[in-house]
């Protein structure tokens, strides 16, 4: 008789691959994608080290996984955001402030996924999550453009620079360390927002008031 798993047992393989995925998640947000290690995980997990390998045959094969989920988590959050916004402008600003808050909020996760060096081959993945946010800040340039707010332009290249633009202000090498004080964390999304918003043609996104304090989490709008 041909075995068939049951709901229970297909819950029970899903809930441990999602607690494997979210221990491998806590270390990279803690220590980089360098601290995302087989055994230290499934110990993080509370599996046995053999139990991450029938889930994830190779370390590479878990951070892609990392790198997917996480990338999917930013999306979902920038599609929600953009998508309660009134209109395609503020949909735009808000899709932008979402990215360069999911960013900052964990900094060396988001660093880990961009061009942290690892020793496996994950260039495959990175590049995926790169083109799935770019795609979607690129979805809401362009209807912002058919709405005429926005002037004509090519909307994959300003996705894109956008794109770099904010990784590399908020967690690149250039980046400023100080961002750990909620004012200035907060500043800085209002600062590349605002950056992101001229650069495509919105020239008084603070004046229309498609840059706003309500925009952001909780923590950020402390002392204001």
């Amino acid at each position: 008789m041909v075995y068939r798993r049951t709901h229970q047992v297909v819950k029970r393989l899903a809930a441990r691959r999602s607690a494997i995925l979210a221990a491998a998640r806590a270390a990279a947000a803690e220590g980089g994608m360098g601290a995302v290690q087989m055994a230290p995980v499934a110990s993080r997990a509370n599996v046995a080290a053999g139990t991450v390998y029938r889930y994830f045959p190779s370390k590479s094969e878990l951070i892609s996984e990392l790198i997917a989920e996480v990338s999917r988590d930013a999306l979902a959050a920038i599609r929600r955001a953009a998508d309660a916004a009134p209109g395609p402008s503020s949909a735009l600003a808000a899709a932008v402030t979402t990215v360069a808050v999911h960013v900052l909020s964990h900094r060396k996760l988001a660093w880990g996924i961009l061009a942290e060096p690892v020793d496996v081959d994950v260039s495959a993945s990175r590049l995926a999550s790169r083109r799935e946010i770019s795609g979607e800040i690129e979805s809401r340039i362009e209807a912002a453009v058919r709405a005429g707010h926005l002037p004509a332009q090519d909307t994959g290249l300003a996705a894109t620079a956008l794109l770099g633009a904010l990784h590399e202000a908020l967690v690149g090498p250039l980046a400023p360390d100080n961002l750990d004080d909620p004012a200035k964390l907060r500043d800085a999304v209002q600062t590349v927002t605002l950056l992101a918003l001229r650069a495509v043609g919105v020239m008084d996104a603070r004046a229309r008031g498609l840059v706003v304090q309500a925009a952001l989490p909780t923590s950020m709008l402390a002392g204001t």
